[in-house]
């Protein structure tokens, strides 16, 4: 039977653990690396990378649609979704492939294609792993980093009807007429920016009263007031049951409704997929499908870590490649000497949603800092009152900072409008490193008349 030093299940980020590159001592271990999907996990291929690409594309086409207000004239001849999806996939497809072969191509890695779990520990302590396609093999250590998959709601998934997850739409042959859309999260906002800038009618099917409600409400209640102009957003309805009408999908909602479309796209959120590992044979937790982690990411397996979403709330990659670099100083250290090793860092995590606008994260928000027993103080400061955005003739931008009253530092930062996921970055170093508000605001200089004066403004606000 073949033994390794380390296996790792998953090729998201934790393909880049064993990296010689970054630190040559892996260069000595034999390493297995097992993947049942495509090379480069779900961001590469299914996830943040290529939707951003298709959101680009989107973008190109709002500016077009919005142009004659500001005394250009233009219009959209035609979509070209074929063209989009090559240049998407033509840039991806590639990159996953050379990732494999890469691996592939050294010495001490060998990479088993095929969905991988557990099989009983050798009495020795060396953990057992057994692929699909029948092979079996020992790893004295492991990192699971098998990340998630779609959640699919039992009145779709047991009707037999055809649709769409985040996995498979960006692949599809041609835009459809009228697409569905069930959920009412990021990646649900995320595809409904898309096709309707591209041309597609789309409705949106949620069972609470928004969008986005994990946001703070200054950010979700204006969000979804802007999303009812632009889409179909059914709000306060449950899908009961569907059935395939021809080439329709009709869902069965729970007011006595029916809504007909030529697509669905199911986008009800993702699971983790740690229970599919048969990780408990080598004494590995698992809670509701999610590995259970201590801060430094070891699972309760001596010699186990895992990483990313399969054992994360967070679902990020951001957070993924941090609790990668985690994992991969930690596992070079002795398991009990945990002063040698490295804590993951969770305290502001940031997230954003590339939507028109978009939206960006971090810390608490007014209610949450509120209960925690904060003395909060607010500022909400409007992109347009800043020289960039009244130039921009920007009606919706908000930047939302709560602070505490106390210490001056920052607890939250809530930012709806024109790149927020980039202006928001100051914020979280300000956070990170335990800055003041007004140490942020005044101890350096900000251009004018650049668009970021709206955090400066919005920072002094909280001095």
């Amino acid at each position: 039977m073949e033994h390794y030093d380390l296996t790792i299940i998953g090729t998201g980020s934790g393909n880049s653990i064993p990296d010689p590159s970054v630190d040559p001592r892996y260069a000595s271990m034999r390493v297995a690396i097992c993947e049942e999907g495509t090379f480069g996990g779900t961001c590469l291929n299914v996830g943040c990378i290529p939707t951003k690409m298709f959101v680009y594309a989107a973008e190109v086409a709002e500016t077009m649609r919005n142009s004659s207000r500001y005394g250009i004239e233009s219009s959209i001849d035609k979509v070209r979704w074929p063209d989009i999806v090559s240049r998407v996939f033509g840039r991806i497809d590639p990159i996953a492939a050379g990732g494999e072969s890469y691996k592939r191509g050294l010495d001490n890695v060998t990479v088993y294609a095929s969905h991988t779990r557990f099989g009983p520990t050798q009495p020795d302590g060396r953990y057992t792993l057994r692929t699909e396609a029948g092979d079996e093999f020992t790893s004295d250590r492991v990192v699971i980093a098998a990340g998630s998959r779609v959640r699919i709601p039992p009145a779709i998934a047991e009707c037999g009807v055809h649709y769409e997850t985040s996995d498979t739409i960006m692949r599809i042959p041609a835009l459809p007429e009228h697409l569905v859309i069930v959920g009412g999260g990021f990646i649900a906002a995320e595809f409904a920016h898309v096709f309707s800038s591209l041309g597609v009618h789309v409705t949106i099917v949620v069972r609470g009263d928004g969008l986005l409600t994990h946001c703070d409400a200054a950010i979700c209640h204006p969000f979804t007031a802007l999303a009812a102009k632009k889409w179909d957003l059914r709000t306060h309805e449950n899908v009961i049951g569907s059935h395939q009408d021809g080439d329709r999908i009709v869902l069965e909602l729970d007011d006595g409704k029916t809504l007909s479309a030529d697509m669905l796209l199911v986008a009800t959120g993702r699971v983790p997929n740690g229970d599919r590992l048969d990780a408990e044979l080598a004494g590995v937790q698992v809670e509701d499908g999610m590995v259970v982690v201590d801060e430094y990411q070891r699972t309760t397996a001596r010699g186990i870590y895992s990483l990313g979403d399969v054992s994360s709330a967070y679902q990020l990659k951001h957070v993924a490649n941090h609790e990668m670099r985690v994992v991969r100083h930690n596992l070079l250290k002795d398991w009990d000497y945990t002063a040698a090793m490295t804590k993951s860092d969770h305290r502001f995590v940031p997230a954003a949603v590339f939507t028109e606008p978009q939206i960006a994260t971090v810390g608490l928000t007014e209610s949450e800092a509120i209960e925690a027993g904060h003395d909060i103080v607010v500022k909400v400061q409007r992109y347009g009152d800043t020289a960039y955005g009244w130039a921009m003739e920007d009606e919706h931008g908000i930047v939302k900072l709560i602070g505490d009253r106390a210490t001056g530092k920052i607890l939250g930062a809530h930012l709806m409008g024109y790149q927020a996921s980039s202006l928001i970055q100051p914020i979280i170093q300000a956070m990170s490193f335990g800055q003041t508000a007004k140490e942020v605001a005044t101890g350096q200089y900000w251009i004018h008349p650049a668009l970021s004066e709206v955090i400066e403004n919005a920072l002094l606000g909280l001095v």
